[in-house]
């Protein structure tokens, strides 16, 4: 059931009727809601300008994974020699991050030169 007027008032965007957000103008005569089939003209959109941007993530300072230089490294210790500078024992930690019927990935970091590796289980 199409129906042309409402009651209500409501932005363009806007179904008047649900609430629901209408579609785009398209090259038929008239806007259809997608949930109650309320139609709006397609001319009260004339002369409405539709702005659409993309934002990506950017990488910040707190989304790389740091460690600081004058911060200790906690957590239990393990005998490890560390790649880089040959230290004998590197801290580790573990974290979920695929699905949980797959294993944790163990993060290992010297506490000497604070570099950090990861291993897959």
């Amino acid at each position: 059931m199409e129906q042309s007027s409402s009651c209500f008032e409501s932005e363009i965007d806007f179904c008047p009727e649900c609430g629901t957000v209408l579609p785009l103008p398209g090259v038929q005569d008239t806007v259809t809601c997608l949930c109650c089939s309320f139609s709006v003209d397609v001319h009260e959109f004339e002369g409405r300008v539709i702005h659409t941007s993309v934002t990506f993530n950017t990488i910040d300072s707190t989304s790389l994974r740091k460690v600081d230089e004058g911060k200790e490294v906690k957590g239990p210790l393990l005998d490890r020699n560390c790649p880089r500078c040959g230290h004998e024992g590197m801290v580790y930690h573990t974290r979920q991050m695929r699905s949980a019927d797959e294993g944790q990935t163990v993060f290992y970091t010297c506490p000497r030169c604070k570099f950090q590796e990861k291993e897959d289980s």
